[in-house]
């Protein structure tokens, strides 16, 4: 009988233990995630001030790619690309690529990658200039509203949803 108990005991704490398998990444018609921008690259990127507009982010190269969560990646240079295969996770955007905003109430929709912003070292997209106007109206408190959300919503299906007022250049094909 102790026997039962401490393999039952060990298989739920195995159980708890083993990571959730990620969700999908938002793509949209270019194919790649994050619409084919180099997500490293946001990284040496200047962060403008809260409440005005973002530098563009840095369109990809086709013929530079990582896989990672099931998604192709694109970068700008091999030098990101190896940066990137190295920690995935530190630089690919919150929530699959889906708007943070969006997350924070519930629901997965597009992210923009010119939408941007760098928050306690994580890469948030948002997908509209009014809703980045919302999410930076309470950052902290919109993060934690998402990471309370993500959770329940992370296994289903990425958005099929289409950037609004935005059409990806990205990424560059040689």
């Amino acid at each position: 009988m102790k026997n039962f108990a401490l393999a039952l005991a060990t298989a739920a704490v195995t159980a708890f233990a083993v990571p959730a398998f990620a969700g999908e990444q938002y793509i949209d018609g270019t194919g790649f995630a994050v619409s084919g921008y180099d997500v490293v690259a946001y990284r040496s990127l200047p962060q403008s001030a809260v409440g005005t507009a973002q530098q563009a982010g840095v369109k990809g190269n086709a013929a530079i790619t990582a896989d990672y969560n099931g998604s192709t990646f694109a970068f700008s240079t091999e030098a990101n690309r190896d940066a990137f295969e190295k920690n995935p996770a530190y630089y690919a955007p919150q929530y699959d690529g889906h708007c943070a905003y969006g997350v924070s109430k519930g629901g997965k929709v597009p992210g923009n990658p010119n939408l941007w912003r760098i928050v306690d070292d994580k890469l948030f997209l948002n997908i509209t200039k009014n809703v980045v106007g919302f999410w930076e109206e309470d950052i902290p408190g919109n993060i934690d509203l998402a990471q309370n959300n993500w959770p329940g919503i992370e296994g289903k299906d990425a958005s099929e949803n289409k950037i609004p007022d935005f059409t990806s250049a990205a990424p560059i094909k040689n």
